[in-house]
């Protein structure tokens, strides 16, 4: 007898292959990706960083948002003429595990000009932390 084979369907699919969330208790602490990605999105913005380095950490929709911006921030800075690049450190971290599998971060980040805070969403997705929104403040 022959088993007959069911087709997907779209929606199907689309579960299937999308993004599966996971547990906080299956992913590492997540304050050092907070931090990196801090500093990551800071450095993309000053126009030091390619974006293609963190787009294994963020989601294609943010991926898209921050290239956007490191765009128009490389334009900015070229239209200035600006070649130094201000110096940052990283202040505070602070994460709340808003659900499981969801972290909700903000990163104080300090320069000689202003002090800022990096608001990050960290989703668990296939097995690792991905940032799903960011904004600097």
């Amino acid at each position: 007898m022959r088993a007959t084979r069911q087709r997907m369907t779209t929606v199907d699919a689309e579960e299937f292959f999308d993004f599966q969330p996971c547990s906080s208790a299956d992913l590492p602490a997540p304050g050092p990706l907070l931090e990196n990605l801090a500093a990551a999105v800071i450095e993309i913005l000053l126009g030091v960083r390619e974006v293609q380095q963190i787009a294994r950490f963020v989601t294609e929709p943010l991926f898209d948002l921050l290239t956007e911006r490191a765009l128009v921030a490389r334009r900015e800075r070229a239209r200035q003429r600006q070649r130094e690049v201000p110096g940052f450190a990283i202040g505070s971290v602070r994460a709340c595990h808003a659900a499981d599998g969801v972290v909700e971060g903000a990163v104080v980040v300090r320069s000689a000009a202003r002090t800022r805070a990096v608001a990050i969403r960290l989703e668990g997705l296939d097995g690792r932390w991905r940032a799903t929104a960011i904004r600097v403040l």
